[in-house]
């Protein structure tokens, strides 16, 4: 099974200079819990903007760069290189934009699992339209706004339609 995780806002917003454009700990704890002890696939830039290797995970980058190299992550030229590397039945593609792009496109991902902020963004960077002619939705949590998290969210899960 491979999954899409993101967070979006309502006009597909993911994020703006290579940073996420809202803090909601209700979305990273659930990011932990769901990607903890499985493979995770990202862009370089996307792990750049984190930063490290997020524990508890193998992470792999996906550059077209030969001469990357970051300690503790596995090194990709592709989304396809990248699945074989995490060599699980279980993986999760991470980010950002083109990388969700290309798995969306090229029909990689069985799984959205979406977390979607019930706001309007200035962003700079986009997640693809998701075709309800190619994903069914199978679940869904709704929450609203509170102390902690300043945004009414919801975790959606999809499915690819076969």
């Amino acid at each position: 099974m491979i999954t899409i995780i993101a967070a979006i806002g309502k006009n597909y917003e993911l994020g703006k200079d290579n940073d996420l454009i809202w803090h909601l700990p209700a979305d990273l704890k659930r990011f932990k819990k769901i990607t903890s002890g499985f493979p995770i696939l990202m862009g370089r830039n996307t792990f750049e903007s984190i930063g490290k290797p997020l524990p508890n995970r193998t992470n792999i980058i996906i550059t077209s760069r030969d001469d990357y190299f970051v300690d503790g992550c596995l090194i990709a030229n592709s989304i396809k290189q990248a699945i074989e590397l995490a060599d699980n039945d279980t993986i999760f593609i991470i980010g950002g934009a083109q990388i969700y792009k290309q798995a969306i496109k090229n029909n990689i991902a069985d799984r959205l699992d979406i977390t979607i902020v019930h706001s309007s963004f200035n962003a700079d960077v986009f997640f693809p339209e998701i075709d309800e002619n190619n994903w069914k939705e199978v679940s869904r949590e709704d929450f609203k706004a509170d102390e902690k998290n300043k945004f009414d969210y919801s975790f959606v899960t999809y499915e690819r339609i076969q």
